[in-house]
C-alpha cells in the first residue's frame, strides 16, 4: 500500500458517513447485548456487549462528530458540539454510580454431581439498601446460559437473603429473613433437568 492510498484511506474512515456508519453499527451490537441479556441467554455476549449506556454515548459522540464533519455553518457546529456536552454531563453521574455501585460476584457452587450447573449469587446496593441477585448457570464455556432465581432488595430485614444452597441437583433453597413467628422464610425452586431453567423466580423487596 503506497503513502498515498494508506492517506486516503485515513480520509475515508474520518469522514461523515464513516462515522455516522460506525455510529449505526453500535445500535445491532446493543440489540445483540440486551437479546443476550434476557432471562436464559448466553452470559459471555451479555457481559460482551451488553452496556447501554456507554453504546449510547459512543453513538451519539459519532453522530456528533458526523454532523460536525459534514456541515460547514459554524453556528451548527458549536450547537452540536454543545448537544454533545450536555449529553455528557448527564451520563457522567450514571457513570459514576455504574463504577461504585457495580455489583460482584460473592458466590459460585457447583449442583451436587453437575460440573455444568452451578449457583451464582451476586451483591450489589441502591444507595444504602443491599441487593442480591441469584442465578443459575447452565451450561459450559461459551454455551453458558444464565437463568434468574431471585432477586431481593434489603430494604428490610424480611426481603434480605439469608441463604442461598442447593437441595439436589435440580432445586435451589433460598432463606429470606423471618416470618413473624420467628420462622425462616423458606423458597424452593424446581429447575429443569434439561435446561436449568427455573420454575419460578423470586422476587423480594
Amino acid at each position: 500500500m503506497t503513502e498515498k492510498t494508506a492517506v486516503r484511506g485515513r480520509k475515508t474512515w474520518s469522514s461523515p458517513r464513516a462515522r455516522a456508519l460506525a455510529a449505526g453499527c453500535l445500535v445491532p451490537v446493543g440489540a445483540v447485548g440486551w437479546w443476550a441479556d434476557r432471562d436464559g441467554g448466553l452470559l459471555w455476549v451479555a457481559r460482551l456487549f451488553h452496556h447501554p449506556l456507554l453504546f449510547g454515548v459512543l453513538a451519539a459522540g459519532l453522530l456528533t462528530a458526523a454532523l460536525i464533519g459534514a456541515v460547514r455553518n459554524l453556528v451548527v457546529r458549536v450547537l452540536a458540539g454543545a448537544a454533545f456536552g450536555l449529553v455528557l454531563l448527564m451520563a457522567f453521574p450514571f457513570f459514576l454510580f455504574a463504577l461504585f455501585e457495580l455489583p460482584r460476584e460473592a458466590s459460585d457452587t457447583a449442583a451436587p454431581g453437575r460440573d455444568d450447573r452451578s449457583l451464582v449469587i451476586v451483591e450489589g446496593s441502591a444507595m444504602i439498601d443491599p441487593l442480591w441477585w441469584v442465578y443459575v448457570d447452565e451450561g459450559r464455556g461459551p454455551l453458558t446460559r444464565r437463568w434468574q432465581v431471585g432477586h431481593f432488595n434489603g430494604d428490610a430485614a424480611e426481603n434480605a437473603l439469608a441463604e442461598a444452597s442447593w437441595e439436589g441437583p435440580d432445586r435451589v433453597r433460598l432463606v429470606t429473613g423471618y416470618a413473624e413467628d420467628g420462622t425462616e422464610r423458606v423458597h424452593l425452586i424446581d429447575l429443569d433437568p434439561g435446561t436449568g431453567r427455573p420454575s419460578r423466580t423470586v422476587e423480594r423487596g
